[in-house]
C-alpha cells in the first residue's frame, strides 16, 4: 500500500494514524503539489455496495463544507478501497490531550468547546449532521486552534448496520452516544448537541458524563441513567456551567438546546463573564413517577433497542414479527426477548465477545419470521485460540490487517527495517505464522521502511528537482531564500543531505534561489 499512487494523483508516503476503521497516510498531492492525509478504509467496508454507495454520496457533501473549524475534505476514491483526501493538519486529536491526563483550565475547555460548536452550526445550517462527535474526531492544531473532523464517514457509517456489541471494543464511542441513538431512533441536531455535552463534560470534569465495562451498559445510562452534576465531581466550576452541561445532557432532544448556536452564544457568555438565562426543563411530577414504576419495562426495551442500534444512530427499531436482536445479552436476557420463538443454544468461542454473551444467532436480528419458529444462538465461551496465518510475509499491511482480522488477531504494532521490498511490506511477523494464540491477541510485524538514498540536488533547477524527489517516493517541502552568487531558480540548500538515507514517504526540503 504504501509508496502507491491513487487515483493516479495521491502518492502514499508515511503512515501517521491507524485505527479500527481506517488507516491515515501523509500523501502528496502530485497534481497540486501539496502534502494531504488520505484516510483508507478498512477492506472490508468495499464489500458493502450500500456501504459504497453512501460514503460517496456523503464525502461529496463533506466535500462542500468550507469552515476553519473543519478539517477539509478535497476529495475521494474506492480503489482499492473507499478513501477520503483531507487537510493535513499538524497537531493531535482531543483524545491524545484527555488520555494523557491534563486538567484543561476552565476558559480553554470552554474555548474548545465553542470551536467544535461553531463548526457544528455551520454544519447543520447545510443540513449536515455529524452524528459521531467525540474526543478522537476533534483535532487541537499545533497553534491551539479546533478542527473537527470525519463528517462523511460518520454519515457513511450509518448504513452499516454494525451494532455496538458486535464490535465489542467500541465502549469510547458509546461514551458520547445520545439517549435517541442508543433506542434507534433519528439522530438529528440534537444529537450533536448531546455528544457535545458529554464531551465537555469530560473536559471540564476529567470524566465521562457515563461509563461502564461494555457498551450496552453505557448505553443504558444514556438512556435511563441519572446524571451526575458536574460540580459534584469538580466543586470549583461555576453555577452557569452546570447548567449549560444538564441542558445539553437532557434525555429528551427538545429539552436540549434548540441549536448549535443557542449553546455557543451560552457559553460565550460565560467566557465573557456574563450571565445565562437558559433554564433546565423539569419533568412532570406524573411523568417521573411513570418512569420509575415502569423503569424494569423500559430497560427490557431498551436491551433490544439498544443491540439493534449502529454506531452512529440511524437503525429502526423492530416491529411486529421482526426477530430481536439479542447479541451481547445473557442467555436468560436473550430467552426472554425471544419467548415467541423456539431458542436453540450452541457455545463456541468468540474474541470479539466476553464469556457467556450471545455472540450470533441466525436468524439475523431484523428478519421476519412467524412466532414458533426457530432462532440458534451462539453463546460465546470466551476468545479461544486462533492461529497466526502463515501467509503474511510478502503482504502489504493492510492485507496484512485484514487477513489477521480474519483470524481473529489484530495487529499489536510494527516495526520498520531496512529492505528492498516496497516500502510496507511485511518481512516477519511475531509470533511465528502457525502457532497458536489466544484469539483477540496482537502480533508484531516487521515491516519495510523503504529506505532510499536522498540525492544531491544542490544546483538543480527547481521543476527538476522535485521531480527527482517525486520519483524517488519523498515529500517535497519547498522555502525560497537569495544567494547572489547562484543562479535564480536552483536549489541552494537541501535537508537531509544528499547520500544521506531517509524514508520513503518522509519530506526533504529544499529552499530555492529567488531574486528580491
Amino acid at each position: 500500500m504504501m509508496n502507491k499512487i491513487l487515483g493516479a494523483r495521491y502518492q502514499l508516503g508515511e503512515m501517521i494514524g491507524t485505527g479500527g476503521m481506517a488507516d491515515v497516510y501523509i500523501a502528496q498531492d502530485q497534481r497540486l503539489s501539496r502534502e494531504v492525509a488520505v484516510k483508507i478504509l478498512r477492506s472490508d467496508l468495499a464489500k458493502d455496495p450500500t456501504f459504497v454507495s453512501r460514503f460517496r454520496k456523503e464525502a461529496k457533501a463533506a466535500a462542500g463544507l468550507n469552515h476553519p473549524g473543519i478539517v477539509a475534505v478535497y476529495d475521494s476514491g474506492e480503489d482499492p478501497a473507499p478513501y477520503i483526501v483531507m487537510e493535513l493538519v499538524s497537531g493531535h486529536t482531543l483524545r491524545e490531550l484527555i488520555h494523557g491526563g491534563e486538567r484543561l483550565p476552565l476558559d480553554r475547555a470552554l474555548e474548545i468547546g465553542s470551536g467544535i460548536l461553531e463548526a457544528l452550526d455551520y454544519s447543520h445550517q447545510r443540513g449536515i449532521v455529524h452524528r459521531d462527535i467525540k474526543p478522537a474526531n476533534v483535532m487541537i492544531t499545533n497553534k491551539g486552534d479546533v478542527k473537527v473532523m470525519d463528517f462523511g464517514i460518520a454519515r457513511a457509517m450509518d448504513d452499516l448496520g454494525a451494532t455496538l456489541t458486535s464490535t465489542w471494543n467500541v465502549v469510547g464511542t458509546a461514551q458520547y452516544l445520545s439517549p435517541e441513538q442508543a433506542l434507534g431512533e433519528v439522530a438529528d441536531t440534537p444529537t450533536d448537541i448531546y455528544s457535545t455535552g458529554c464531551l465537555l463534560y469530560e473536559l471540564l470534569t476529567g470524566r465521562p458524563p457515563f461509563s461502564g465495562e461494555t457498551p450496552v451498559s453505557i448505553a443504558y445510562q444514556h438512556v435511563s441513567g441519572a446524571l451526575v452534576p458536574a460540580r459534584q465531581v469538580q466543586p470549583d466550576l461555576p453555577e452557569s456551567v452546570e447548567v449549560v452541561l444538564t441542558v445539553a445532557l437532557a434525555k429528551k432532544p427538545e429539552n436540549r438546546y434548540a441549536s448549535a448556536n443557542a449553546m455557543l452564544l451560552d457559553i460565550n457568555k460565560i467566557r465573557a463573564g456574563q450571565n445565562i438565562s437558559t433554564k433546565v426543563a423539569r419533568a412532570p411530577l406524573a411523568s417521573r413517577r411513570t418512569v420509575i414504576v415502569t423503569g424494569l419495562v423500559v430497560l427490557v426495551i431498551g436491551v433490544a433497542a439498544v443491540l439493534g442500534l449502529s454506531l452512529n444512530g440511524g437503525s429502526t427499531p423492530s416491529l411486529g414479527n421482526a426477530i430481536p436482536n439479542v447479541v451481547g445479552l445473557t442467555e436468560i436476557e436473550a430467552r426472554a426477548l425471544l419467548s415467541d420463538y423456539t431458542v436453540t443454544v450452541q457455545r463456541a468461542p468468540d474474541p470479539r465477545i466476553p464469556n457467556d454473551r450471545v455472540a450470533s444467532q441466525i436468524p439475523l436480528a431484523t428478519t421476519q419470521a412467524t412466532k414458533g419458529s426457530a432462532v440458534t444462538l451462539t453463546i460465546s465461551k470466551g476468545p479461544g485460540d486462533a492461529i497466526v496465518p502463515d501467509d503474511l510475509v510478502g503482504m502489504s499491511l493492510i492485507d496484512a490487517r485484514a487477513s489477521l482480522a480474519a483470524a481473529g488477531l489484530v495487529i499489536a504494532k510494527t516495526e520498520a527495517a531496512p529492505s528492498d521490498e516496497v516500502q510496507g511490506t511485511v518481512l516477519s511477523v511475531t509470533p511465528q505464522p502457525g502457532s497458536t494464540i489466544t484469539a483477540g491477541s496482537g502480533v508484531v510485524l516487521t515491516i519495510a521502511s523503504g529506505e532510499v538514498e536522498v540525492p544531491n540536488l544542490i544546483g538543480v533547477e527547481a521543476i527538476q528537482a522535485k521531480t527527482l524527489l517525486i520519483q524517488a517516493g519523498f515529500l517535497v517541502r519547498e522555502f525560497n531564500d537569495y544567494d547572489a552568487t547562484q543562479s535564480v531558480g536552483v536549489v541552494i540548500r537541501q535537508a537531509p543531505d544528499a547520500g544521506t538515507t531517509q524514508t520513503i514517504g518522509k519530506p526533504v526540503t529544499i529552499t530555492i534561489n529567488k531574486a528580491p
